[in-house]
């Protein structure tokens, strides 16, 4: 049996997001930290079977403020309030689980997604690591009422920054900023490379700037992966079209590069990795006219 809190939104969640951008914007890029909120309420906590610290295992911890720069030299972010645990921006809106709900879900739902079957839809059903979320299922009005008041205002608000991007410059470039454990949950798995690059193996940027942005990263000593094991999520796919002069990569950075994954402290490792990232996207506001500017390819 559902608990009738969970209908409620919790209020600190408003506005659901953050948007750090230049008074004037100089760069023809966007970026997004979809799950780097960090809030916990006990409105949340009250319906949650976890405490703070095992919800935070899917939070990308800190991405928001390793990428705050990029305001300073030329580009907006928007960034999630609300954690990752709570809703998941990285999926279709109504990517749902029936196991979560106490109802039949409506007939446009995808209930048959890879990530739904792992329990991490829209709403996901459990943290990174496998726990799960709710003692009980949720009613299918809390679940919509997450959809409608958080994720669609995100949603319909990044649009609206890679639409004036678009608008101004002539194309658009959105970086998807992520991060990821250091290694995979699986017994044995082998440590993860310090960065995965997704762009939905070529489908959603132009080549050039996927391979400009991993040779950024590798001239810094980082080791990087394409596509593996992460190609990019929904908001990868949904906004990356080339052919409409919208690129848009996914960046996953590996924890263990700048943070304790037991305590979520920062370690000494952060304002190496802050340091080297300002430098990155610097000189991708350099050089990416060059590659991608079509208004100067057509004159």
């Amino acid at each position: 049996m559902h608990d009738d809190r969970s209908h409620d939104v919790p209020r600190a969640f408003f506005p659901s997001f953050d948007v750090l951008a230049p008074r004037v914007q100089s760069a023809p890029f966007v970026f997004s930290s979809p799950h780097s909120g960090r809030l916990y309420p006990p409105e949340f906590l009250a319906i949650s079977r976890l405490d703070p610290k095992t919800l935070r295992r899917s939070e990308d911890c800190f991405v928001d403020r390793l990428f705050r720069p990029v305001a300073s030299l030329g580009a907006p972010i928007i960034s999630a309030r609300f954690p990752r645990a709570y809703l998941d921006l990285n999926r279709e809106p109504y990517e749902l689980d029936p196991e979560l709900v106490d109802e039949p879900l409506p007939a446009h739902a995808n209930t048959q997604s890879i990530r739904v079957a792992g329990g991490l839809g829209t709403v996901a059903r459990i943290v990174a690591d496998g726990e799960e979320i709710y003692p009980d299922r949720l009613s299918l009005d809390s679940v919509l009422a997450r959809i409608e008041q958080l994720y669609f205002p995100f949603h319909a608000e990044l649009s609206r920054l890679i639409a004036a991007t678009r608008e101004t410059f002539g194309y658009a470039v959105l970086i998807d900023c992520h991060s990821m454990p250091s290694t995979a949950m699986a017994p044995g798995s082998a440590q993860r490379p310090d960065i995965v690059i997704g762009d939905r193996f070529g489908a959603a940027a132009d080549p050039r700037l996927t391979l400009l942005v991993r040779d950024e990263f590798q001239r810094r000593g980082f080791k990087v992966q394409l596509n593996r094991p992460y190609a990019g999520g929904y908001i990868t796919e949904h906004h990356g079209r080339p052919d409409r002069a919208t690129h848009a990569i996914q960046i996953e950075i590996n924890r263990g590069l700048y943070i304790n994954e037991l305590t979520f402290q920062e370690t000494t490792g952060y304002p190496r990795l802050a340091d080297a990232l300002i430098e990155i996207i610097a000189c991708l506001f350099r050089e990416v006219p060059g590659l991608l500017d079509y208004r100067a390819a057509a004159e």
